[in-house]
């Protein structure tokens, strides 16, 4: 069956999440000052990076909802039992900075220009429809999909195969007429291909390993590997 749409990741996939949420962090502690408990500033980004996976972790399991693992982070970094509102209240200020270092990634528009015309496109995030939405609005991508499927919504998040589903049906389309490129081996590129999708890795820096994967280094390789794989049921239109 051939390939008719490519689902995407957002985050650190077309979006510099990494860059934006660490040089964010950065600027927001310099103006709140930093918390006693860390030596240093790299010790702080450390921390705050480890607290950001540990409880988005937990957000993907159900054990929290989406405010409530922004409440939580917060108040672990700073090491304070902060009411709901002091603890929301530093995060807002907090993404204040985080936004203002939003970028896409060099590689995001050329290759979605490049890919406009064979394949129609959508996002499946692990995160909020109203975060999500709002991020690709700012960047100026959001009119390149047709549909933005996220998990705070869905109720179920991406590896579970119905996350990869439900995106698909947005879309009216097989799982299998469906490519999915994130940056995550095991929670985008495995989970999308065992819910019967073509799973991509993205593996932006060149971890390497897992043969089992189709595995790119750079969207820059996705339309010629669309081309010329004969399971993807590609034309040969791009140049």
């Amino acid at each position: 069956m051939a390939t008719r749409a490519v689902l995407w990741d957002i985050d650190d996939t077309i979006f510099d999440y990494a860059s934006a949420a660490r040089r964010g962090m950065h600027v927001h502690l310099e103006a709140e000052g930093l918390p006693g408990a860390y030596a240093s500033m790299e010790q702080a980004l450390t921390t705050w990076d480890e607290l950001t996976a540990y409880h988005w972790a937990r957000f993907a399991e159900g054990e929290t909802d989406w405010q409530g693992q922004r409440r939580d982070r917060v108040r672990a970094f700073l090491g304070a039992e902060l009411s709901d509102p002091e603890a929301e209240a530093w995060f807002e200020r907090h993404l204040a900075h985080y936004e203002a270092a939003w970028s896409l990634f060099p590689d995001t528009v050329p290759v979605l220009d490049l890919l406009a015309d064979g394949y129609r496109h959508a996002v499946l995030s692990n995160s909020s429809l109203h975060h999500q939405e709002r991020k690709l609005e700012v960047l100026g991508v959001r009119d390149r999909f047709e549909a933005v499927v996220c998990a705070a919504e869905l109720g179920i998040s991406k590896p579970d195969a119905g996350a990869f589903h439900a995106a698909c049906e947005a879309l009216g389309l097989a799982p299998e007429e469906v490519a999915y490129v994130g940056d995550q081996p095991d929670i985008d590129a495995r989970g999308a291909g065992e819910a019967g999708l073509l799973g991509i890795w993205l593996d932006r820096n060149q971890v390497g390993g897992r043969p089992e994967l189709i595995r790119i280094t750079g969207l820059e390789e996705l339309p010629p590997l669309l081309r010329r794989d004969t399971r993807f049921g590609a034309p040969d239109t791009f140049g």
